[in-house]
């Protein structure tokens, strides 16, 4: 059902300012479309969502069920993922191409429908084809259920910042080339904040991305790594940041590897060979830390526990763009169970096809 752009701001306006309207379900539109971008004194177009770099945050609460309409207007296959979703019985809208579904073909549309169960704070989506998530990506915010207060200090307001990669060059060709000629692709030409380069001496016109802040008072930054290929650290001059949330990973890694429809417990790391008796030993199966990535390190390795409880097809692969196109990626095919609700819902009917 096509919801009015309207109604879809009534709907949003009743979620977010508490009020007796109790909003369940949540209706977003991705138009995906071309747009002529420029940044380091360089213009190329570049494919977006409504037009936007990053793209349009998805806001719902926890619990909520949230429909997102993709309509795809360039030329490109394309897919979205839903990353850290967990998408309990829902595979069908996970997202990731020829793994749970086909692409939505240029043309074409799909309606992602998933619910949040049992999930709050900040995730993201992104393209999971080719190389396009690289500029088709945007956050995702899941609010406590209403009523229910922050596990810390409320902040006086709250901002989200995306952090990304920039290529003068249209990426699919840094990419293919690199394929071509068996090379590594070549790198980013500057990062981003909010899709903005900061300021550099060879392009005047390049101002950078601001938040204007009040002296004394306290924000909720939702700090999300979009880049392709590399990880960020975030720093504020002269200021502390505590940490309240981390859905990832906060130390340097070589390879963040990320699992689809679960959460998992990371209970061991080390270096060198993983060696059974010995390291299993040291194991935390008591407060091991909750992630849906989780960093390798260079020459080591992590051991992580879940419970395979979630049934469907499970793409597990490293989110260094370059390396899940060399080959580091995975599935898990999790059987359906005997009860009730350990089945796979069956596929909708707008499902696309190859």
């Amino acid at each position: 059902m096509e919801v009015l752009p309207w109604v879809r701001v009534l709907i949003m306006a009743a979620c977010l300012f508490p009020a007796s309207v109790e909003c369940m379900v949540r209706h977003y539109k991705f138009d995906v479309v071309l747009k002529n971008s420029t940044k380091l004194c360089s213009s190329k177009p570049i494919v977006t969502v409504s037009g936007r770099f990053p793209g349009p945050t998805i806001y719902a609460r926890e619990d909520d069920t949230v429909l997102v309409k993709v309509v795809n207007h360039v030329k490109y296959n394309l897919s979205i993922h839903w990353h850290g979703i967990r998408q309990l019985r829902t595979g069908w809208a996970d997202g990731p191409a020829y793994i749970t579904q086909c692409p939505i073909q240029p043309g074409q549309q799909y309606i992602y429908n998933f619910t949040l169960t049992g999930q709050r704070g900040t995730l993201w989506w992104h393209a999971h084809i080719l190389w396009l998530r690289a500029t088709v990506h945007g956050a995702i915010v899941i609010l406590p259920k209403r009523g229910v207060p922050y596990p810390f200090p409320t902040p006086h307001e709250e901002m989200v910042i995306v952090l990304g990669e920039w290529w003068k060059s249209d990426v699919e060709a840094v990419i293919n080339e690199a394929l071509k000629s068996g090379l590594a692709p070549n790198v980013s030409d500057a990062h981003t904040i909010n899709g903005q380069p900061g300021p550099v001496s060879t392009c005047s016109s390049q101002g950078g991305s601001t938040l204007p802040v009040e002296a004394g008072k306290t924000y909720l930054l939702r700090i999300i790594n979009a880049a392709l290929n590399e990880e960020l650290f975030f720093k504020i001059a002269g200021h502390q940041v505590t940490v309240v949330e981390d859905t990832g990973m906060i130390t340097p890694e070589n390879h963040p590897i990320h699992l689809h429809g679960f959460n998992f417990f990371e209970v061991g790391r080390g270096l060198g060979n993983f060696n059974p008796k010995r390291d299993s030993k040291n194991f935390n199966l008591v407060d091991p830390v909750e992630r849906n990535t989780v960093g390798v390190p260079s020459g080591g390795w992590t051991a992580i526990r879940f419970r395979a409880d979630n049934p469907g097809v499970w793409f597990m692969h490293c989110h260094l763009e370059v390396h899940t196109t060399w080959g580091l990626k995975t599935a898990f095919v999790v059987d359906n169970g005997k009860g009730p609700n350990e089945s796979v819902l069956p596929p909708p009917n707008d499902l696309p096809k190859c």
